[in-house]
């Protein structure tokens, strides 16, 4: 059952990083209400340079899981030298992970416009649109990951067919939890805030 949430304070609280989901659909009607809530983000000179590519298809999914697997085992391989014994942890560690989470039954490409009217700007603007999105998506009882680099921009490009005119801000695994996680631990308020001025 979803574990819906009304009060905003309460979602940003309960917002958690999911990493294994459930095998069950997301209706169309709530994906709506996720993807709607993305597009009412504040955008520089409300340019709206957003595009949501959502992806559904278990062959397109299966794919990009592909070619991410084959390319951050490249990475490793490319990296420092590493001993034999843990390049095939790491490996193993990959997998385990993109088994994880390419469990999830709906992937959003979070994307902006390079020809948007203030281009200097999507940096801001991509980011901000991916946080409603995954603040809607756990109001209505979804579970996200915020990817950005754990597959490799080329190769979500590649899977995902993503014309070079669009940036790509990340990528969200969304779906039902397999199991919520627990809340991480936070540092204090204090020590993130500064009043008036440092020193």
């Amino acid at each position: 059952m979803l574990d819906r949430i009304r009060d905003v304070f309460e979602v940003v609280a309960k917002r958690r990083t999911v990493r294994r989901f459930a095998d069950t659909p997301v209706p169309e009607e709530d994906l709506k209400r996720i993807l709607d809530a993305a597009r009412m983000a504040p955008s520089s000179g409300n340019q709206q340079p957003w595009k949501f590519l959502v992806v559904r298809d278990p062959e397109r999914i299966a794919r990009m899981k592909r070619i991410g697997m084959k390319e951050a085992i490249e990475r490793i391989r490319q990296g420092p030298d590493i001993p034999r014994g843990e390049l095939d942890r790491l490996r193993a560690r990959t997998e385990a992970y993109l088994d994880g989470v390419f469990t999830a039954p709906v992937w959003i490409a979070v994307l902006c416009d390079r020809e948007a009217e203030h281009p200097g700007y999507l940096k801001h603007d991509g980011p901000l649109a991916a946080a409603n999105l995954i603040l809607a998506a756990r109001a209505l009882g979804y579970g996200t990951l915020y990817g950005t680099d754990f597959i490799p921009e080329s190769a979500q490009r590649a899977a995902l067919e993503i014309p070079d005119r669009y940036e790509i801000t990340c990528v969200v695994a969304l779906g039902v939890p397999d199991a919520w996680p627990g809340p991480p631990e936070k540092r204090d308020l204090d020590s993130f805030v500064v009043r008036e001025r440092f020193g």
